[in-house]
């Protein structure tokens, strides 16, 4: 057993949510901010370059999301934990979170009351939902089950998602190549799959389906 404080990186693009959250972190004994990230990118690099045990990730963040985030660090360091901090009461997010590699939900509203509780439970390896959101989870999913329905599930592939976001943030399909490294020809022709996938017909429409998936703010 080690009484070593657990490291914690924190990603949200709000100053001031990130200070309030770094207060209920720290006034807990064991619990210490190692890094601060802005938006998903930034919370990549900063897992690059400081040893963290647990990141607390915002979902709606520019330029890359708190979930494609969390997938990049649960690809990057396995044994890195990650936990959703969100102000989305949204049953595709909690379910999109879990796939992404996030082992913890918790609403905004009640961090006060449940994040150090799901810090805590996420490094023992325990799952943690915000308590008012279990019974309404489990009671959609049976229905859906009867139904012969799914669990909701991943529309886009990661690379889609990403050309998406930077198509509703308004950058041209030049800009994207370089962000992503990859060719003008292959943005368009990511972007024509996304709107044969999505069954829209323009710019405007993918940035409001971008909007809906929470990929870019409104």
């Amino acid at each position: 057993m080690t009484d070593a404080p657990i490291r914690i990186l924190l990603a949200d693009d709000h100053t001031l949510v990130r200070r309030g959250v770094r207060l209920i972190l720290e006034s807990e004994p064991g619990l210490t901010v190692v890094a601060e990230a802005g938006d998903g990118a930034e919370a990549v690099a900063a897992a690059r370059a400081h040893e963290i045990d647990l990141a607390v990730l915002d979902i709606t963040m520019p330029r890359m999301t708190g979930l494609q985030a969390a997938r990049e660090l649960t690809a990057l360091s396995p044994g890195t934990r990650v936990l959703v901090l969100t102000m989305h009461d949204n049953e595709q997010y909690f379910f999109q979170a879990l796939k992404a590699g996030a082992c913890g939900y918790v609403l905004k509203s009640v961090a006060d009351r449940d994040l150090v509780a799901a810090c805590r439970a996420a490094m023992r390896d325990e799952p943690f939902v915000y308590p008012g959101a279990v019974t309404s989870l489990v009671r959609t999913y049976l229905d859906r089950v009867r139904r012969g329905e799914e669990a909701p599930d991943r529309i886009l592939t990661p690379r889609e998602e990403e050309v998406l976001k930077l198509v509703a943030e308004g950058h041209s399909s030049r800009e994207i190549a370089e962000a992503l490294v990859i060719s003008v020809k292959t943005v368009q022709r990511h972007r024509e799959n996304l709107l044969g996938k999505l069954g829209l017909h323009d710019r405007l429409g993918l940035t409001r389906y971008a909007i809906r998936a929470g990929l870019v703010e409104p």
